[in-house]
């Protein structure tokens, strides 16, 4: 059922961002081109899935994603996101069940998209916050590299106080990363300090890429509203 239900998500929401916004898409060549992709994103900003499974469907891949529970309780939204197999993240709650799913799929080749902040950023510039560590047990359980992707430019649209400028042509930029080898084995797991480090130094790539892709972004949409 997965993939009728993901067609049919695609064609509903990606022609209307494509004709809405103007898209930048740079090193989509850095996303693992088959087998198990686990990507990385900042999030600025509610469109962001938009914006990176855009990213990951231009790169020839079909993206699965750790979603927040509540979106599935949204009629219509959450049976689309089921049915396109999405997997539900209960914030705080210690269920494992959203990374045992995600390892399933990871291990079956699929590519899997998450944030590390488990919430879009409440910093006032918009960079990222510090990560949880699922994004980095993720990687050492199954082995893979993590490919980190930023977007910028969605901000002003729609963040958690409420949807923002719906001005057209609104430039947002995605830019992927190159792969990140953690450089352990699966023991590395069981070594709490090992792995805040690592997703310390995660956060740290992912907030370069962001401040780098921020500063060449158009400065008259900069500020725009």
């Amino acid at each position: 059922m997965a993939e009728p239900w993901f067609q049919v998500a695609k064609a509903v929401a990606l022609p209307p961002a494509w004709l809405w916004f103007r898209w930048r898409f740079e090193h989509l060549e850095r996303i693992p081109q088959r087998g198990p992709a686990l990507i990385a994103c900042n999030h600025a900003s509610y469109l962001d899935p938009i914006a990176n499974a855009y990213a990951v469907v231009k790169a020839g891949r079909r993206p699965r994603f750790l979603a927040k529970e509540d979106l599935f309780d949204i009629p219509l939204v959450g049976r689309a996101l089921a049915g396109a197999g999405q997997i539900p993240v209960s914030r705080g709650s210690g269920d494992r069940t959203p990374l045992v799913r995600a390892e399933r799929a990871l291990a079956a080749g699929e590519a899997v998209l998450v944030y590390p902040e488990g919430t879009v950023t409440t910093r006032s510039d918009g960079l990222p916050m510090a990560g949880k560590t699922g994004t980095v047990r993720l990687a050492l359980a199954l082995g893979v590299r993590i490919t980190p992707m930023v977007s910028w430019g969605s901000a002003a649209v729609w963040q958690k106080s409420g949807p923002g400028s719906l001005k057209p042509g609104r430039p947002v930029w995605v830019s992927v990363g190159d792969p990140i080898d953690l450089g352990a084995g699966q023991d590395a797991i069981h070594d709490y300090d090992a792995v805040r480090r690592m997703t310390a130094d995660l956060m740290g790539v992912l907030t370069a890429l962001t401040i780098d892709l921020r500063d060449r972004y158009p400065r008259r949409w900069a500020d725009a509203r």
